[in-house]
Parts: structure tokens; C-alpha cells; sequence
């Protein structure tokens, strides 16, 4: 069930999310390249690592359609054009959704891990 709840509220969050057309927004490893490492790239997918250090927050940054593994979950808020939202991830949580952009802050005590799969 808590998983059904965390998937209903990261959608929630991916409505209304786009800036102004004339606004660049970057991949997330080349906007934060101190939170996300690039481990592989080819024609259909783009691999990263992210991690997330208490306090520590990425800057804003745009993904394709995603399958996200949170290894190390943890207390985080994302932060859309629309809202800001605060959630505890659970380790081991998988997600999936289309294409958005966001900022993600670790507001929790521990450090917050996952692999993201992005088609390209």
C-alpha cells in the first residue's frame, strides 16, 4: 500500500511542471554533476547514479521517461514548477514515470542512493 500511496504523489507532483518554452533545462549529470554519475550511455538509454547527502540539494534538471531504484531511500522534498513535496522513500523503492523537471533536497539524516534507467 505504500507503495501505491508514493507512486500517487510523485505523479501528482509530475503535473504542470514545464518552464517558460525559451528556457533551457539540462540533464540532470550535466546540471549536477556532483549528484549524478554517468555509468553508461548508448542510443536507447542514458544510467546514473545519484546520491544525495543529508542537506544536500541538486540543481534544477529534466528527465526522460524513467525507471528510478531508490537503493538507499531516505527523507526527501521534489520540487516542481507546481509544489514542493516531502516524502519518506523507502530502500528498495522503484518508480517509473514519463518525462518532468525537478530539484530534489535531501532533508532527511542519511545519504540517498538510486540508479535511474532514462530512455532516451
Amino acid at each position: 500500500m505504500k507503495k501505491v500511496v508514493l507512486t500517487a504523489v510523485i505523479s501528482a507532483l509530475l503535473l504542470g511542471n514545464a518552464f517558460a518554452d525559451d528556457t533551457i533545462v539540462e540533464p540532470a549529470h550535466i546540471a549536477s554533476p556532483k549528484q549524478y554519475e554517468l555509468l553508461l550511455e548508448n542510443e536507447q538509454v542514458t544510467v546514473l547514479k545519484m546520491t544525495l547527502k543529508p542537506g544536500e540539494q541538486d540543481n534544477w534538471h529534466k528527465h526522460n521517461a524513467e525507471t528510478v531504484y531508490f537503493e538507499k531511500g531516505g527523507k526527501a522534498t521534489i520540487i516542481t514548477s507546481e509544489k514542493d513535496m516531502t516524502l519518506e522513500i523507502p530502500d528498495g523503492y522503484v518508480m517509473w514515470h514519463d518525462q518532468w523537471e525537478h530539484q530534489v533536497k535531501n532533508v532527511g539524516n542519511k545519504t540517498i542512493t538510486a540508479i535511474i534507467v532514462e530512455k532516451k
